[in-house]
Protein backbone atom coordinates (compact mmCIF):
# COMPACT_ATOMS: atom_id res chain seq x y z
CA UNK A 1 0.00 0.00 0.00
CA UNK A 2 1.17 3.69 -0.34
CA UNK A 3 0.02 6.76 1.49
CA UNK A 4 0.25 9.90 2.35
CA UNK A 5 3.28 11.45 5.19
CA UNK A 6 1.60 14.42 7.65
CA UNK A 7 3.86 16.43 5.83
CA UNK A 8 2.29 15.88 2.43
CA UNK A 9 4.68 13.94 1.38
CA UNK A 10 3.50 10.43 -0.21
CA UNK A 11 5.43 7.67 1.95
CA UNK A 12 7.13 4.51 -0.02
CA UNK A 13 5.30 1.80 -1.73
CA UNK A 14 5.13 -1.06 -0.27
CA UNK A 15 6.73 -4.48 -1.62
CA UNK A 16 3.43 -5.60 -1.86
CA UNK A 17 1.99 -2.68 -4.53
CA UNK A 18 4.91 -3.21 -6.39
CA UNK A 19 4.60 -6.82 -6.83
CA UNK A 20 0.76 -6.35 -7.45
CA UNK A 21 1.98 -4.10 -10.24
CA UNK A 22 4.62 -6.59 -12.13
CA UNK A 23 1.49 -9.56 -11.28
CA UNK A 24 -0.53 -7.03 -14.14
CA UNK A 25 2.88 -7.85 -16.47
CA UNK A 26 2.63 -10.68 -18.63
CA UNK A 27 5.22 -12.95 -20.77
CA UNK A 28 3.43 -11.82 -23.96
CA UNK A 29 4.09 -15.14 -26.05
CA UNK A 30 2.47 -17.26 -22.92
CA UNK A 31 -0.15 -14.61 -21.38
CA UNK A 32 1.12 -15.64 -18.00
CA UNK A 33 2.27 -13.15 -15.54
CA UNK A 34 5.67 -12.48 -14.81
CA UNK A 35 5.01 -13.32 -11.30
CA UNK A 36 3.27 -16.37 -11.57
CA UNK A 37 6.54 -16.83 -13.44
CA UNK A 38 9.22 -16.03 -11.23
CA UNK A 39 10.91 -14.28 -13.63
CA UNK A 40 11.48 -11.76 -10.93
CA UNK A 41 14.35 -12.12 -8.83
CA UNK A 42 14.34 -8.72 -6.70
CA UNK A 43 12.45 -5.64 -6.11
CA UNK A 44 14.50 -3.31 -4.17
CA UNK A 45 12.37 0.11 -3.25
CA UNK A 46 14.55 3.71 -1.82
CA UNK A 47 11.84 5.76 -0.65
CA UNK A 48 10.22 6.89 -4.13
CA UNK A 49 12.67 5.05 -6.64
CA UNK A 50 12.06 1.28 -6.96
CA UNK A 51 14.60 -1.16 -8.80
CA UNK A 52 13.28 -4.46 -10.43
CA UNK A 53 15.83 -7.25 -12.10
CA UNK A 54 14.24 -10.05 -13.45
CA UNK A 55 15.28 -12.94 -15.28
CA UNK A 56 14.02 -15.25 -17.87
CA UNK A 57 13.99 -19.10 -18.97
CA UNK A 58 16.71 -18.70 -21.19
CA UNK A 59 19.24 -16.13 -22.40
CA UNK A 60 18.14 -16.35 -26.21
CA UNK A 61 14.74 -15.24 -25.43
CA UNK A 62 12.81 -12.89 -28.12
CA UNK A 63 14.93 -9.41 -27.43
CA UNK A 64 10.90 -8.24 -28.77
CA UNK A 65 8.98 -9.92 -25.83
CA UNK A 66 12.23 -9.23 -23.57
CA UNK A 67 11.72 -5.65 -24.39
CA UNK A 68 8.03 -5.85 -24.20
CA UNK A 69 7.98 -7.33 -20.10
CA UNK A 70 10.92 -4.78 -19.53
CA UNK A 71 8.42 -1.37 -20.72
CA UNK A 72 5.40 -3.22 -19.25
CA UNK A 73 7.64 -3.60 -15.51
CA UNK A 74 8.57 -0.30 -15.87
CA UNK A 75 5.21 1.40 -17.00
CA UNK A 76 3.47 -0.58 -14.14
CA UNK A 77 5.64 0.12 -11.28
CA UNK A 78 5.99 4.16 -12.19
CA UNK A 79 2.06 4.28 -12.51
CA UNK A 80 2.51 3.61 -8.78
CA UNK A 81 1.71 7.64 -7.24
CA UNK A 82 4.31 7.09 -4.80
CA UNK A 83 7.01 6.18 -7.32
CA UNK A 84 9.21 8.84 -8.66
CA UNK A 85 11.15 6.33 -10.96
CA UNK A 86 11.81 2.93 -11.66
CA UNK A 87 14.89 1.04 -12.87
CA UNK A 88 14.27 -2.44 -14.49
CA UNK A 89 17.31 -4.49 -14.75
CA UNK A 90 17.11 -7.75 -17.35
CA UNK A 91 19.55 -10.17 -16.06
CA UNK A 92 21.15 -13.18 -18.67
CA UNK A 93 20.15 -12.15 -21.56
CA UNK A 94 22.17 -11.84 -24.77
CA UNK A 95 20.62 -8.36 -25.08
CA UNK A 96 20.25 -7.17 -21.95
CA UNK A 97 23.10 -4.06 -22.53
CA UNK A 98 20.78 -3.01 -25.63
CA UNK A 99 17.17 -3.66 -23.13
CA UNK A 100 18.37 -2.66 -20.19
CA UNK A 101 19.57 0.99 -21.50
CA UNK A 102 17.18 1.45 -23.72
CA UNK A 103 14.19 1.08 -21.09
CA UNK A 104 15.60 2.74 -18.01
CA UNK A 105 16.59 5.99 -20.98
CA UNK A 106 12.65 5.61 -22.24
CA UNK A 107 14.40 4.71 -25.94
CA UNK A 108 12.13 3.38 -28.29
CA UNK A 109 12.59 -0.35 -29.24
CA UNK A 110 14.49 0.70 -33.20
CA UNK A 111 16.59 2.87 -31.34
CA UNK A 112 17.62 0.68 -29.00
CA UNK A 113 18.10 -1.92 -31.77
CA UNK A 114 18.84 0.14 -34.88
CA UNK A 115 19.80 -2.78 -36.79
CA UNK A 116 16.02 -4.45 -35.75
CA UNK A 117 13.33 -4.26 -38.60
CA UNK A 118 10.48 -2.72 -37.65
CA UNK A 119 9.15 -1.84 -34.16
CA UNK A 120 7.30 -4.46 -31.70
CA UNK A 121 4.07 -2.69 -31.97
CA UNK A 122 2.75 -4.89 -34.52
CA UNK A 123 4.61 -8.19 -32.45
CA UNK A 124 2.10 -7.16 -29.36
CA UNK A 125 -1.10 -6.95 -31.22
CA UNK A 126 -0.27 -10.03 -33.19
CA UNK A 127 0.56 -11.53 -29.41
CA UNK A 128 -2.10 -9.62 -27.83
CA UNK A 129 -4.99 -10.97 -30.67
CA UNK A 130 -3.55 -14.50 -29.92
CA UNK A 131 -4.05 -14.18 -25.63
CA UNK A 132 -7.62 -12.68 -26.81
CA UNK A 133 -8.45 -15.51 -28.82
CA UNK A 134 -6.95 -18.15 -26.15
CA UNK A 135 -8.81 -16.59 -23.02
CA UNK A 136 -12.19 -16.60 -25.00
CA UNK A 137 -12.04 -20.13 -25.57
CA UNK A 138 -11.99 -20.21 -21.56
CA UNK A 139 -14.43 -18.23 -21.26
CA UNK A 140 -16.91 -19.62 -23.65
CA UNK A 141 -15.71 -23.11 -21.79
CA UNK A 142 -17.17 -22.02 -18.82
CA UNK A 143 -20.46 -21.09 -20.62
CA UNK A 144 -20.72 -24.06 -22.22
CA UNK A 145 -20.55 -26.13 -18.87
CA UNK A 146 -22.94 -24.15 -17.32
CA UNK A 147 -25.31 -25.32 -20.00
CA UNK A 148 -25.55 -22.56 -22.68
CA UNK A 149 -25.68 -23.39 -26.35
CA UNK A 150 -23.93 -21.82 -29.28
CA UNK A 151 -26.98 -19.69 -30.16
CA UNK A 152 -27.18 -18.34 -27.02
CA UNK A 153 -23.40 -17.64 -26.33
CA UNK A 154 -22.87 -15.61 -29.26
CA UNK A 155 -25.65 -13.45 -29.05
CA UNK A 156 -24.08 -12.11 -25.23
CA UNK A 157 -23.24 -8.60 -24.74
CA UNK A 158 -21.29 -7.29 -22.02
CA UNK A 159 -24.51 -5.66 -20.51
CA UNK A 160 -25.75 -9.69 -20.28
CA UNK A 161 -22.81 -10.04 -17.24
CA UNK A 162 -23.77 -8.98 -13.75
CA UNK A 163 -21.66 -9.98 -10.88
CA UNK A 164 -24.09 -9.62 -7.61
CA UNK A 165 -23.27 -7.40 -5.28
CA UNK A 166 -23.48 -7.40 -1.19
CA UNK A 167 -26.36 -5.33 -1.27
CA UNK A 168 -28.42 -6.83 -3.42
CA UNK A 169 -28.22 -5.05 -6.72
CA UNK A 170 -26.22 -6.47 -9.27
CA UNK A 171 -23.56 -4.46 -10.54
CA UNK A 172 -21.63 -4.41 -14.43
CA UNK A 173 -18.74 -6.94 -15.37
CA UNK A 174 -15.46 -5.42 -15.84
CA UNK A 175 -13.30 -5.08 -12.12
CA UNK A 176 -10.98 -7.75 -11.72
CA UNK A 177 -12.33 -11.19 -9.99
CA UNK A 178 -10.98 -13.71 -8.13
CA UNK A 179 -11.54 -17.69 -8.61
CA UNK A 180 -14.22 -17.74 -6.04
CA UNK A 181 -16.45 -14.88 -7.64
CA UNK A 182 -19.63 -15.44 -9.62
CA UNK A 183 -21.13 -13.28 -12.60
CA UNK A 184 -24.81 -14.17 -13.72
CA UNK A 185 -25.20 -14.24 -17.43
CA UNK A 186 -28.58 -13.43 -18.62
CA UNK A 187 -29.97 -15.01 -21.92
CA UNK A 188 -32.65 -15.76 -24.21
CA UNK A 189 -33.66 -11.91 -23.66
CA UNK A 190 -32.94 -11.70 -20.07
CA UNK A 191 -35.57 -14.76 -19.50
CA UNK A 192 -33.17 -16.24 -16.84
CA UNK A 193 -29.80 -16.10 -16.23
CA UNK A 194 -26.69 -18.69 -15.15
CA UNK A 195 -24.12 -18.17 -12.28
CA UNK A 196 -20.46 -19.01 -13.97
CA UNK A 197 -17.14 -18.68 -12.25
CA UNK A 198 -16.00 -14.84 -12.95
CA UNK A 199 -12.39 -15.16 -13.59
CA UNK A 200 -12.18 -16.09 -17.12
CA UNK A 201 -14.85 -13.97 -17.96
CA UNK A 202 -13.08 -11.09 -16.57
CA UNK A 203 -9.85 -12.25 -18.26
CA UNK A 204 -11.27 -12.67 -21.69
CA UNK A 205 -13.32 -9.19 -21.34
CA UNK A 206 -9.58 -7.18 -20.29
CA UNK A 207 -7.82 -8.88 -23.01
CA UNK A 208 -10.83 -7.88 -25.73
CA UNK A 209 -10.80 -4.11 -24.16
CA UNK A 210 -7.39 -4.46 -24.87
CA UNK A 211 -7.74 -5.24 -28.68
CA UNK A 212 -10.68 -2.71 -29.04
CA UNK A 213 -13.02 -5.11 -29.87
CA UNK A 214 -15.48 -4.95 -26.93
CA UNK A 215 -16.04 -1.13 -25.57
CA UNK A 216 -19.17 -0.93 -24.99
CA UNK A 217 -22.17 -2.46 -22.99
CA UNK A 218 -24.00 -3.74 -26.47
CA UNK A 219 -21.02 -4.86 -28.44
CA UNK A 220 -21.09 -8.37 -29.36
CA UNK A 221 -18.72 -10.10 -26.76
CA UNK A 222 -17.14 -13.01 -28.18
CA UNK A 223 -15.67 -12.93 -31.81
CA UNK A 224 -13.67 -14.78 -34.60
CA UNK A 225 -10.07 -15.01 -34.33
CA UNK A 226 -10.68 -12.08 -37.49
CA UNK A 227 -12.57 -10.39 -34.86
CA UNK A 228 -15.76 -10.43 -36.66
CA UNK A 229 -19.16 -11.73 -34.56
CA UNK A 230 -19.43 -15.42 -34.58
CA UNK A 231 -22.61 -16.88 -37.05
CA UNK A 232 -23.70 -19.82 -34.59
CA UNK A 233 -23.23 -21.96 -37.24
CA UNK A 234 -19.95 -21.58 -37.21
CA UNK A 235 -19.40 -21.91 -33.17
CA UNK A 236 -17.78 -25.22 -33.31
CA UNK A 237 -15.12 -24.14 -35.78
CA UNK A 238 -14.25 -20.58 -34.23
CA UNK A 239 -13.87 -22.49 -30.83
CA UNK A 240 -11.93 -25.17 -32.07
CA UNK A 241 -9.50 -22.35 -33.42
CA UNK A 242 -9.67 -21.32 -29.97
CA UNK A 243 -9.15 -24.59 -28.37
CA UNK A 244 -5.38 -24.66 -30.68
CA UNK A 245 -4.32 -21.30 -29.68
CA UNK A 246 -4.88 -22.23 -26.32
CA UNK A 247 -3.10 -25.57 -26.49
CA UNK A 248 0.14 -23.87 -28.13
CA UNK A 249 0.13 -20.97 -25.14
CA UNK A 250 0.20 -23.65 -22.74
CA UNK A 251 2.80 -25.56 -24.81
CA UNK A 252 5.17 -23.08 -25.34
CA UNK A 253 4.31 -22.83 -21.46
CA UNK A 254 5.39 -26.05 -20.19
CA UNK A 255 8.70 -25.87 -22.48
CA UNK A 256 9.35 -22.23 -20.76
CA UNK A 257 8.92 -23.76 -17.55
CA UNK A 258 11.19 -26.41 -18.38
CA UNK A 259 13.28 -24.18 -19.92
CA UNK A 260 13.73 -21.90 -16.33
CA UNK A 261 13.64 -25.01 -13.89
CA UNK A 262 16.59 -26.47 -15.98
CA UNK A 263 18.29 -22.88 -15.78
CA UNK A 264 17.72 -22.72 -11.86
CA UNK A 265 19.70 -26.32 -11.30
CA UNK A 266 22.39 -25.50 -13.48
CA UNK A 267 22.90 -21.95 -11.39
CA UNK A 268 22.82 -24.19 -7.85
CA UNK A 269 25.08 -26.34 -8.96
CA UNK A 270 28.52 -26.08 -6.89
CA UNK A 271 31.22 -25.24 -9.07
CA UNK A 272 33.95 -27.74 -9.65
CA UNK A 273 37.08 -27.61 -7.55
Amino acid sequence: MTGTESDGSMSAPSRTAVRDRLDRVTDPELDRSIIELEYVDRIEIDGDRVAVEFTLPTAWCSPAFAWMMAVDARDEVESLSAVEAARITLREHMHEAEINRGVNEELSFAEAFPDADGDVAAVRAELDEKARVARQYDAVETLLEAGLDAEAIVALRPRDLKRPEADGDDAAVGATADATEAVAVYVRDRSFAVSVPAEPIERYLEKARETDLVSGPDDVLFRTPEGEPIDANSFDLVHQRGRLAQVNMSSQGGICDGLREAREERLEEPADD
